[in-house]
């Protein structure tokens, strides 16, 4: 790289630094709080209200609007996206989507475009939603995906469980009504015409669900064959140095 292009990259470094001092001043000046401006980016369109906290390696992008009090980052990328009051996002990214009021999101949680997450809903530890709408006081605590789904009130997300919305050429969508229980490693599986689970409807562990489900009922699919070998770990311990 010569002498003029390391010039013209300090020169542009200079400037998108200085640009971002002065969008960040502005801010502070209504009453946003930076915890540490390092990784700090902001784009000028965006739209933060009195009361945010902002964390380092915090990027808001595009046409954003955070709402009051609400907390962002560390480590959190938001773009083109709504999030409303009193929410807290942590170590997440969220993408053309609406966060409503008192949601918390993260750690490590990835929100896809054309999400609406409702009033105090929590989305964990690497959850992963897309195209979904998730209402109020519905949680999905770690290690889910939902996927192309209408999810009513105060549902719950076992740990492992997934919504299996592809099957290779066409997406369906998943409606899971309010109060439904869906347990830890459960596959809930859309055919072409989606699939429903009831209200209040319980989903045991480790259930493969293809049909729906009424409400009110608990479904329990799990393979029956159980295969025991006793003595197997004296014969072979041998294999193991």
């Amino acid at each position: 790289m010569d002498c003029d292009n390391i010039k013209n990259l300090r020169e542009l470094r200079e400037k998108n630094k200085k640009e971002q001092e002065e969008i960040i001043f502005k801010f502070e000046e209504h009453g946003v709080k930076f915890i540490s401006l390092d990784g700090v980016i902001i784009d000028p369109n965006v739209k933060i209200s009195k009361g945010v906290v902002i964390y380092p390696g915090t990027i808001i992008k595009g046409e954003s609007e955070i709402g009051e009090n609400t907390v962002l980052g560390p480590n959190t990328v938001i773009e083109n996206a709504v999030i409303g009051t009193d929410c807290v996002i942590n170590s997440s990214q969220i993408y053309s989507s609406t966060v409503e009021n008192k949601v918390t999101i993260g750690p490590f949680s990835h929100i896809r475009p054309n999400c609406v997450i409702k009033n105090n809903a929590h989305i964990g530890n690497f959850v992963e939603v897309k195209n979904s709408v998730i209402d109020e006081n519905t949680k999905a605590g770690h290690l889910t995906y939902i996927g192309d789904s209408d999810v009513g009130k105060g549902v719950n997300f076992g740990c492992g469980s997934i919504t299996v919305n592809y099957d290779g050429t066409k997406k369906a969508r998943c409606n899971i009504g309010d109060g439904a229980f869906i347990g830890s490693n459960v596959n809930l599986v859309a055919p072409p015409d989606g699939i429903k689970i009831g209200e209040n409807a319980y989903i045991a562990c480790g259930s493969t669900i293809t049909k729906n489900i009424p409400a009110g009922a608990l479904a329990i699919s799990r393979t029956r064959e159980l295969k025991t070998i006793e003595g197997w770990t004296e014969k072979h311990k041998n294999i193991k140095k």
